[in-house]
């Protein structure tokens, strides 16, 4: 019950050559639908796991792959990514190939940096990374490049001929989206664009979102509409979101840019009378709460925890098997509504 199989011995049991075992259990070349035909039978009654084969596969090079992380304990929105990364971690256990990863504070540069040091010292044949900030990005993929260190990201795109593939979404689409959303709840009014926690000029993917969303608007020719952007840090969000309401007394809509709608979502709860449409992004337990109750209309789901499992997966495909990398891997933009939601909460 515990015999490790081989190529060799799958290959002797079901009739064909060990290439052919090769090309089904790797999915590369074609295979005759009779070849294929007895080695799935052959699978079947030896309950077949890809990493009792893997074991046995022969591996001069160890490759290693560092992921670069925003910590999850700061900001709850990377924890899918982890699951995700835990993800390919286990099903590539088997294979001769490191997967690690290290957290940086996603709201300090310097960290961010001090990080890349520490991933360079390690020599990665790869990183995987998700670019919060675009100017310090740029820097450290140069680094990466002079090295020979393959860069991917994720999450938020940034343009740079080193880098190899990007797996995301369309941000740009999300806030045309997120703008189609908004006009099917308004017929007219005042809408903010609010940002937060992190500097507009260096988040692109902050940027492209906004940019979607008035394109929308403008492409429609929407004059019953005003649209305005607003910015907040961490440290005052309630002061400068409380003033700014107090200004701008006929708001009817929000769209919140990143996973921080619970944040405003918590200033609306408490007032009177105030009914604002709210739509922002992901699925993080704070901001589903606030969906049920109703105080956000509609979340954008960004799919995280598969960005970074592509990320990776991609990654080791390539170096084991040889596989091309896309350059670039677009998910669906899914939106959520109190209705759908429990079907993409586990």
């Amino acid at each position: 019950m515990d015999k490790k199989y081989t190529i060799k011995d799958i290959a002797k049991m079901a009739g064909v050559s060990k290439g052919t075992v090769d090309r089904v259990l790797h999915n590369r070349g074609k295979v005759s639908p009779t070849a294929l035909e007895k080695i799935n039978e052959v699978l079947n009654v030896i309950d077949y796991e890809p990493n009792l084969i893997a074991r046995n596969l022969k591996n001069t090079k160890v490759y290693r792959i560092c992921v670069l992380l925003p910590n999850p304990e700061i900001d709850p929105y990377w924890l899918p990514c982890v699951n995700g990364i835990q993800d390919a971690i286990t099903e590539f256990k088997a294979y001769s190939v490191i997967i690690e990863t290290h957290y940086f504070n996603p709201e300090s540069k310097k960290s961010f940096l001090k990080t890349n040091e520490e991933i360079i010292e390690k020599s990665p044949d790869a990183v995987l990374l998700a670019p919060l900030f675009h100017k310090e990005t740029l820097e450290i993929i140069k680094q990466y490049d002079e090295l020979g260190i393959m860069v991917n990201t994720f999450n938020n795109q940034v343009e740079s001929s080193s880098i190899k593939s990007f797996v995301g979404q369309d941000l740009y689409k999300s806030g045309r989206v997120a703008a189609s959303l908004m006009n099917l709840i308004l017929p007219k009014g005042q809408i903010a664009i609010i940002h937060i926690d992190e500097s507009l000029k260096n988040a692109v993917h902050m940027q492209e979102k906004e940019k979607g969303f008035r394109n929308y608007f403008d492409e429609k020719n929407l004059s019953d509409f005003s649209i305005t952007t607003l910015k907040l840090k961490h440290s005052n969000i309630e002061s400068k979101f409380s003033v700014f309401l107090e200004e701008n007394p006929d708001l009817k809509g929000i769209f919140i840019t990143t996973s921080k709608a619970y944040q405003i979502a918590t200033l609306l709860s408490s007032l009177q009378n105030k009914k604002v449409a709210l739509i922002g992004y992901d699925l993080i337990e704070k901001n589903v709460q606030f969906l049920n109750t109703g105080l956000v209309h509609f979340l954008i789901h960004q799919n995280q925890k598969r960005q970074a499992y592509l990320g990776v997966s991609t990654l080791v495909d390539h170096f084991l098997f040889r596989k091309e990398i896309p350059d670039t891997i677009l998910l669906p933009i899914d939106i959520i509504n109190v209705e759908n939601a429990s079907f993409y909460v586990s």
